[in-house]
């Protein structure tokens, strides 16, 4: 056994332990270093649900509009909070309108993985936008379906209730047999780990925007306010994490680029599937950190 398996067999176990499925894929960013033998795969071709990580090919399309000069980053939205997708932080839990940059809409997608703010932006740029980005950087296997809006109506219709709230309720329930297909990456918006550190392959070398818009989505990612998933893996002063995590029921996911001081950066996909669907699951967020951790730790 190589040691590239002997980790990928740790990253199993880690996954088997927290009581999840796990797929997972590592490699080093930049020219070379996706070859098979310089990365860690654990399952990586395997198509899997996107959840809130569709947001981050959402903003490489917002972000193709500001260099086209479609969009201005500094053009300005009002936005009513009760007409928002509902979500557990940004613009949904504001209680009066307000008005902000498209840059900083963006920002809140990004950084607290504002549901309101993503469906507002993808109204902007349109589906056709991201699936033109999926196009060019030859992800073939990427599909966005649409935002998360359109998840929770297919939530609610799946479990057969009126409200978002309902569903989520319902989905969380050992005791309700009923499932829906926003696990299901054959319906719902889907990727591959490996498609997935491609895709920020991308973003780090300039490949998929401009040089003032790459400075853009890598800050944002590095200001994602979430520790308790692949940041977790790396509490050290110094090292930057930027990622954006994705989360529906059973699903947690996160991708991120891991950059310790002076040495090449490293970009990590993990997304999991848990046998419970329970609001809070911090076994599986901490097993996210820790699959990192091992990945990130060989490639180095």
């Amino acid at each position: 056994m190589s040691r590239f398996e002997f980790t990928e067999k740790r990253i199993r176990d880690v996954f088997a332990d927290a009581g999840c499925v796990g797929w997972l894929h590592a490699r080093r960013i930049g020219p070379g270093s996706a070859a098979p033998t310089a990365c860690i795969d654990v399952d990586s071709d395997a198509l899997v649900v996107t959840a809130s990580v569709y947001k981050l090919p959402l903003m490489v399309a917002l972000c193709r509009a500001f260099d086209s000069g479609e969009l201005s980053p500094t053009d300005t939205v009002r936005v009513d909070p009760a007409t928002c997708t509902l979500g557990p932080t940004g613009l949904s839990i504001f209680q009066d309108p307000v008005e902000l940059s498209v840059r900083d809409l963006a920002r809140s997608m990004m950084t607290v993985s504002d549901n309101g703010a993503a469906d507002i932006i993808l109204r902007m740029v349109g589906l056709e936008s991201v699936a033109k980005v999926l196009a060019d950087l030859s992800l073939s296997r990427t599909r966005i379906v649409g935002g998360t809006d359109d998840a929770h109506r297919m939530l609610r219709a799946d479990m057969d209730v009126h409200t978002t709230r309902e569903a989520f309720e319902s989905l969380a329930d050992s005791f309700d047999e009923r499932t829906s297909a926003v696990y299901d990456p054959a319906f719902a918006s889907a990727t591959t780990p490996r498609e997935m550190t491609t895709l920020l392959d991308a973003i780090w070398t300039g490949e998929a925007v401009s040089h003032v818009s790459t400075k853009l989505v890598k800050r944002v990612m590095s200001e994602q306010i979430w520790p308790h998933r692949i940041r977790s893996g790396f509490p050290y002063s110094g090292v930057v994490v930027s990622g954006k995590t994705g989360t529906i029921g059973a699903i947690r996911n996160e991708v991120a680029v891991v950059e310790f001081p002076g040495e090449t950066a490293v970009a990590v996909a993990v997304f999991t599937r848990a046998a419970r669907a329970d609001p809070l699951l911090p076994v599986v967020d901490q097993a996210i950190g820790r699959a990192a951790h091992l990945a990130v730790t060989e490639l180095r």
